[in-house]
């Protein structure tokens, strides 16, 4: 798992930055009801996207929060006032607080279904009756383009994807939420290339990969010997699911 604390500074130019946000930010909203006039943006990271989700519509108040506080500062500077350092699992919110909920690239990270139940568990609580949560999932899939890198680590370990969209549709009914719409949206800039994907391996993005390791590091070779090493590969395309509370 990467510690977001020393991504945080890197975390933006290595992820797509302002175009990737700003997709992410239009599909969020094309889910959230015209009528919401407060939206919590959980684990929002450097407050990239969510900055853009409160410049997409005027009327809408967002607040962030993220666990990271190197994250969490990078937020605040852009949403001054607005972010607040604080656990997905346990938010500092009161029941019912927000008009709309978004969790965008969180519950792939949440570690057990336990932790993913709480997350959405958290995220309907302090939801009103009548708002929208609004999440991404099945994160690890869509990067799969069908490229020559996938084709490689198409062998590694697999892993347990905890926001595989049955299991997350799954823990928002346990907590009385119903389907509310989907949308997708490129993660623009985000293509892997051969060497950026050894790179990403050798730092641990890839959590049955771990740095060091032998197998790792014999992944880490046959990337290597794919032709045009920095040349990006086709970008993901992600899935939000929208739920709405009675």
């Amino acid at each position: 798992m990467l510690d977001y604390d020393n991504e945080a500074e890197r975390y933006d130019a290595s992820r797509g930055g302002e175009p990737r946000a700003e997709a992410a930010a239009q599909a969020v909203l094309s889910l959230v009801p015209d009528r919401a006039r407060s939206l919590l943006d959980v684990a929002c990271g450097t407050g990239i996207v969510t900055r853009r989700i409160a410049a997409g519509r005027d009327a809408l108040r967002v607040t962030g929060a993220d666990l990271a506080p190197a994250m969490a500062r990078r937020a605040a500077a852009r949403l001054p006032g607005s972010v607040v350092l604080a656990d997905s699992r346990r938010l500092p919110f009161a029941d019912g607080e927000f008009d709309a909920v978004s969790s965008v690239w969180l519950l792939h990270l949440s570690g057990s279904a336990e932790n993913a139940r709480a997350i959405v568990g958290e995220c309907a609580r302090v939801l009103r009756p009548g708002g929208v949560y609004v999440t991404t999932v099945d994160k690890g899939a869509s990067h799969n383009v069908g490229s020559d890198i996938d084709a490689v680590l198409a062998s590694r370990p697999p892993s347990r994807a905890h926001d595989a969209a049955d299991l997350v549709a799954s823990y928002a009914r346990a907590h009385g939420l119903v389907p509310a719409g989907r949308a997708r949206f490129a993660g623009r800039g985000q293509g892997r290339s051969p060497r950026r994907t050894v790179a990403d391996l050798r730092r641990g993005w890839f959590v049955t990969l771990p740095p060091g390791d032998p197998l790792a590091e014999d992944f880490a070779a046959r990337l290597e010997a794919l032709p045009d090493q920095d040349r990006p590969r086709p970008d993901p395309v992600f899935t939000l699911s929208a739920f709405r509370k009675p």
